[in-house]
């Protein structure tokens, strides 16, 4: 019998336990599977509530069809028929300039026009601002290959003016991040490899768009059509629809607490244990160096009621700073690295209205907001509108969005202050009158884990550092959308099998299919 212990009950942590689950099922030996949760319930930041006839996310309330990790799961879940995609009227996305919603661009990446004409037809960017990123074909590629802040790359090739409309609140937006300190290598790699290859953002996208080319996308290489989706996603937006994704943001008709259950349900030979926190990660012995010796557990962890248990490997589904703390004696030099990654406090807040209380069409997803413009949220998905069924007929449901880059100590305002400081620009924003009939808070305190410049650098050195037999996974690492996150937990629950199932054959590491045991 071989144990595998997972700490965290998040996306990460039960797609890892279903991928053990199943891929275990083949192997000639048992293994068993436990998952630890320290909060009361499993999900993490997939949360949604159901009140009065709305549906309230606390986080994610879709994910990217383009990333195939995600919808993969849905189908061997039997949530395919469930899926649903955005509505196609309204699928726009706008930036706050001054009192006025204006709305992206068609065609603009990240404020990179690849269709020209309506570029040049949107009162988004000034005229100097337009002339300053037509610099972009012919101002030369950078030389050097070294990580540089997305700040500096945008400013670089498309002017200042570029960044503080249109990309500065769509990190705040997508990675409630400062794009002075956002990775352009960890987060948009595929943009410096278009300046590298065409030497203009311009040329290298409107190139790659007239040739129709798409991938299925990766958590660490977007493509200029996953880079859209990524602009729509930071108000809850959508982008042309490509060959057989039928919408490029899916969700479910009852919220993305339906992805939860499901696989809760068909988590059957896994040990679920929520409510208890894991303290450490101890060594079972002090024999020699991660030998494992017939049946005895490598590692025990140790749970906050001083009780543990045993583990041929563990995956540590956590965030960054947690996983420090676990791993604190048992590895210092990687708890040391871990901490590093630094995350960053949010909170969402959800609110209802009566349809005639609002003089704002909501034709559209959503909209970012400008850190110049000062305002207390930083985006706004008019949720009722991105997808059916959200807010009872005659009510309409806004979800905002606060904190991050912008200023944490917004997070730690009671519900009421929050709501109210969030309704201000809300109320102002869309011409709303009435009072909401529904409010709702999620806070997601050191929720977001931030790529700095770097990040990669510091993601290869966890990597070198990793006590053979501990796994990481999560959103702190090579990806941060729901897609990513399940991809992250496939990766590390193959690993961990193949780390728990291994025999010495000729002093090699070598995992036994049970087709050739004896």
């Amino acid at each position: 019998m071989r144990r595998i212990v997972v700490v965290g009950g998040g996306i990460t942590g039960l797609a890892t336990a279903y991928y053990i689950q199943t891929k275990g099922a083949a192997l000639a030996e048992p293994v068993t599977c436990t998952v630890i949760e320290g909060s009361p319930e499993f999900g993490g930041k997939i949360k949604t509530r159901r009140r009065d006839g709305f549906i309230l996310e606390g986080g994610p309330d879709s994910f990217l069809a383009q990333k195939p990790w995600a919808l993969d799961l849905c189908r061997e879940l039997g949530l395919a028929d469930r899926l649903i995609g955005t509505r196609e009227a309204g699928a726009r996305t706008s930036v706050l300039i001054g009192d006025q919603l204006m709305a992206l661009p068609d065609g603009a990446v990240l404020g990179i026009p690849v269709r020209i004409v309506p570029f040049l037809r949107s009162p988004l960017i000034s005229w100097p601002g337009k002339l300053r990123m037509a610099l972009d074909l012919v101002i030369p590629p950078r030389r050097r290959r070294d990580d540089e802040s997305l700040a500096d790359f945008i400013r670089r090739r498309l002017g200042n003016e570029a960044l503080e409309k249109i990309a500065e609140p769509l990190m705040a937006g997508i990675h409630v991040a400062d794009p002075e300190r956002l990775s352009i290598q960890a987060t948009f790699p595929r943009l410096a490899e278009l300046e590298r290859t065409h030497g203009s953002l311009i040329r290298g996208l409107r190139g790659q768009s007239s040739g129709g080319h798409t991938t299925r996308g990766s958590a660490s290489a977007p493509t200029p059509r996953s880079a859209q989706d990524a602009v729509g996603l930071a108000a809850g937006g959508a982008v042309a629809r490509g060959r057989g994704v039928i919408s490029p943001f899916l969700s479910f008709p009852n919220g993305m607490q339906e992805l939860i259950d499901a696989l809760l349900a068909r988590l059957e030979s896994v040990s679920l244990i929520a409510g208890r926190r894991a303290r450490r990660i101890a060594r079972r012995d002090a024999g020699p160096p991660f030998a494992p010796d017939g049946d005895v557990p490598l590692y025990r962890v140790v749970l906050d009621d001083g009780s543990t248990i045993e583990a041929d490997a563990v995956v540590l589904a956590t965030p960054a700073y947690v996983s420090a703390e676990l791993v604190a004696e048992l590895n210092p030099a990687l708890a040391a690295s871990l901490s590093r990654i630094h995350y960053l406090s949010t909170a969402t807040v959800s609110l209802g209205y009566r349809r005639a209380d609002v003089g704002h069409p909501l034709d559209g997803f959503g909209f970012v907001v400008p850190r110049r413009e000062n305002r207390r949220i930083s985006a706004c998905t008019c949720s009722s509108t991105k997808f059916d069924g959200r807010a009872p007929s005659g009510y309409r449901l806004i979800r905002a969005f606060v904190g991050g880059a912008r200023g944490e100590a917004i997070v730690d305002l009671d519900d009421d202050a929050l709501i109210n400081a969030v309704r201000m620009d809300v109320e102002d924003i869309l011409g709303i009158t009435g009072e909401p009939v529904i409010t709702e808070v999620f806070r997601w305190r050191r929720g977001i884990p931030q790529y700095d410049v770097g990040h990669l650098e510091r993601v290869a050195e966890l990597d070198g550092r990793t006590t053979p037999g501990l796994f990481l996974a999560g959103a702190a690492y090579r990806g941060v959308g729901v897609p990513d996150c399940i991809h992250s937990g496939e990766e590390a629950a193959a690993k961990a099998l193949h780390f728990a199932m291994s025999t010495q054959i000729d002093g090699r590491r070598d995992i036994v299919p049970a087709d050739r045991r004896s």
